[in-house]
């Protein structure tokens, strides 16, 4: 049962330690991703957004100044359990055709949540006036916007050879 006097600064910073913890894990995974990928255009998106993570971690460190309040992480249970599936897809088909695929798909699964989670921070930050907050937190959103995009590119030239050799 839900007090009373709960905020929306109290979700927001409760949200806000939710990516804190996601943004670290994920740097970690796309560190053992960019080892994992086959396609030499994966291995780079993997090694450009594990900068831009770095990034995003440094924004956040930002943001909970912005707020007053230390960095501190809350275990994410979303990220663990779809970098926990990430592992297994990657023991299941880590030396088959289908790696980068099934690569793909858990890193547009972490995108898509944490999409989610900085267009719902952003707009919170609007809401409670914190308009630094709102710029950091909109141009990480951005970027996580174009990294999804990016894989999605790179999944269709996968999939399509008749694509691949046009790019060729």
């Amino acid at each position: 049962m839900a007090t009373q006097d709960k905020t929306l600064s109290d979700a927001f910073y409760e949200t806000l330690k939710d990516i804190y913890f996601a943004e670290k894990q994920i740097l970690k995974a796309l560190r053992r991703s960019v080892h994992a990928a086959q396609a030499p255009d994966l291995k780079k998106a993997f090694e450009t957004h594990a900068t831009e993570t770095a990034t995003h971690v440094e924004r956040l460190n930002d943001v909970f100044g912005i707020i007053g309040r230390a960095p501190r992480a809350k275990t994410c249970e979303a990220t663990q359990g779809i970098l926990a599936e990430m592992e297994e897809d990657l023991e299941e088909f880590g030396s088959t055709k289908a790696a980068d695929a099934v690569l793909i798909g858990s890193a547009q699964a972490i995108e898509h949540y944490e999409i989610a989670r900085y267009g719902t921070l952003r707009a919170w930050a609007a809401d409670l006036g914190l308009d630094d907050a709102e710029k950091l937190l909109a141009e990480t959103l951005e970027e996580e916007k174009r990294t999804d995009a990016l894989l999605s590119e790179i999944a269709e030239r996968e999939s399509n050879p008749q694509a691949q050799r046009q790019t060729a």
